[in-house]
């Protein structure tokens, strides 16, 4: 599991967002699946870090699956809108460093 995330950050703003949303690990900045080097113990490390790290608790709000994308697996997250909001980062509380809200802003074209 990358480093490069915060996974908690993440997962609240899609919890406190109205339609939730889906993270993959596994995939490249260009889109292209690389995998995971630990498939099992990568989602193990991810249900955990969901689990200690987010309030309220977000179980039955989340599913960590595995996706096969051009023959490669990769590891898809997905969080569903949270029905206890706010959510926040369980170690900073309801502070600006704990909660986190995604803005979502459409362009009608």
């Amino acid at each position: 599991m990358t480093r490069d995330i915060d996974l908690e950050k993440e997962v609240v703003a899609f919890l406190n967002y109205r339609e939730g949303g889906i993270i993959y690990f596994g995939i490249d900045d260009q889109g292209h699946p690389i995998g995971v080097s630990d498939l099992d113990g990568d989602m193990l490390k991810i249900k955990d870090c969901i689990r200690m790290g987010v309030s309220p608790s977000p179980m039955g709000l989340f599913e960590v699956t595995t996706e096969r994308i051009d023959g490669i697996q990769v590891i898809r997250v997905f969080i569903a809108s949270g029905t206890e909001k706010p959510y926040y980062k369980t170690r900073y509380g309801l502070s600006e460093k704990g909660c986190f809200i995604l803005w979502v802003r459409r362009l009608n074209r």
